[in-house]
């Protein structure tokens, strides 16, 4: 489905090469300050565009605010917003008529609804996280005035070129502590806050723009300042939650959580997260953080921190033999326009999904909260 959420809720519209995409968000409180140069910062560092290693579509990608505010103040209805879709070309897809890409969704989609849209990726372009990425960063407003929360995603692998991001690494875990978007964007187009890896992965990514093929990657991301309580077991556990928001991300197939895979080679005396008694906050916190900031499907008050892997581009230049949607054997060049690597551009995607479930998570939290004052006072 289109929608995402439960109390603070997205819907997303539009398909790759329409008039516009965008989305209606309901559940945001009213009296939240809010305009258009809320939003577009985060648009902006997902347009494409943005340097030699992404898509040359050249989007604007500008956001109007349609309904929701009044006098810069939010009003507690649907909030709409559209970003026109402008340097659109349908017809650079006219190929994807005969042949169905392989490891896109076209021959997928035909299954389901019997038909598709001919003009790019349709809904399964990552066009599409436009809405995600505007709605997130309303959530993310009201989080930080809420609890003061910060999300910050970055590239941590490209192909087989990675930084440590192992959960036993302390230096790995004062990153997680101290990490900025700044920071982040500062390291250049590939995102990546370790130097002594960030100009290999470049260099990866170009290799193989230029033999028209692509590589993936894995993108980290930590939140800070999480209040303790969120998450609702069994089904909808915190962790659960970001698997199932970072999944339905387009080119997504890996998520891994606190010391993730890694953690099955850890005898539990080791990996287990003693607790201790901090003065400075007045509460239990862990000497480590191998669970990621979540236990038994709650957060603890401890940052979170998860890792996503997306797959190389599925629609590339270079020639590939595959079948018609009727079967005939045949050769598929794509044309148009794609990035040869998604991850630096998937950063405020992340943020923005992430975001999304910790506004949600923390309305239901509150609102069972405000319950449980009323019987107690009963």
């Amino acid at each position: 489905m289109s929608s995402f959420g439960t109390l603070f809720k997205v819907t997303t519209y539009g398909e790759s090469h329409c008039r516009s995409v965008g989305c209606i968000v309901d559940g945001v409180p009213p009296g939240l300050t809010l305009s258009e140069e809320d939003i577009q910062p985060q648009l902006t560092r997902r347009r494409p565009g943005q340097s030699k290693l992404s898509t040359p579509r050249n989007e604007k990608d500008r956001v109007f605010i349609q309904s929701g505010t009044e006098n810069g103040k939010t009003l507690g209805t649907p909030i709409g917003m559209l970003v026109a879709n402008e340097d659109h070309r349908p017809h650079d897809y006219s190929e994807t008529d005969l042949y169905p890409r392989p490891s896109h969704a076209d021959f997928t989609y035909i299954e389901k609804y019997g038909s598709k849209s001919n003009s790019g990726g349709g809904r399964a372009s990552a066009r599409e996280t436009i809405g995600r990425v505007a709605a997130g960063a309303i959530a993310e407003k009201f989080l930080s005035k809420v609890s003061n929360v910060e999300i910050v995603a970055f590239v941590s692998q490209v192909g087989s070129i990675k930084m440590n991001r192992s959960a036993q690494d302390p230096e790995f875990i004062k990153l997680l502590d101290t990490i900025t978007r700044e920071q982040v964007d500062a390291t250049g187009p590939i995102r990546c806050p370790d130097a002594s890896v960030a100009d290999l992965m470049v260099k990866e990514v170009e290799k193989h723009r230029d033999s028209k093929d692509s590589i993936g990657g894995v993108v980290t991301c930590v939140i800070r300042n999480v209040p303790t309580g969120l998450g609702e077991p069994v089904f909808d556990k915190l962790e659960a939650q970001l698997a199932h928001a970072m999944l339905s991300i387009p080119a997504t197939k890996g998520f891994e959580i606190g010391s993730g895979f890694e953690g099955v080679v850890i005898p539990g005396s080791k990996h287990n997260d003693p607790f201790y008694f901090d003065e400075e906050s007045g509460r239990l916190r862990t000497k480590t953080n191998n669970s990621g900031g979540i236990q038994g499907g709650i957060t603890n008050g401890e940052n979170i921190y998860f890792s996503v892997a997306f797959k190389s581009v599925a629609t590339i230049s270079k020639e590939q033999a595959t079948a018609t949607y009727d079967g005939k054997k045949g050769v598929l060049a794509a044309r148009g326009r794609h990035d040869p690597n998604v991850t630096p551009r998937a950063i405020p995607i992340v943020e923005a999904m992430s975001a999304l479930v910790l506004a949600d998570a923390l309305l239901i939290q509150k609102s069972r909260e405000y319950a449980h004052s009323v019987v107690i006072k009963d």
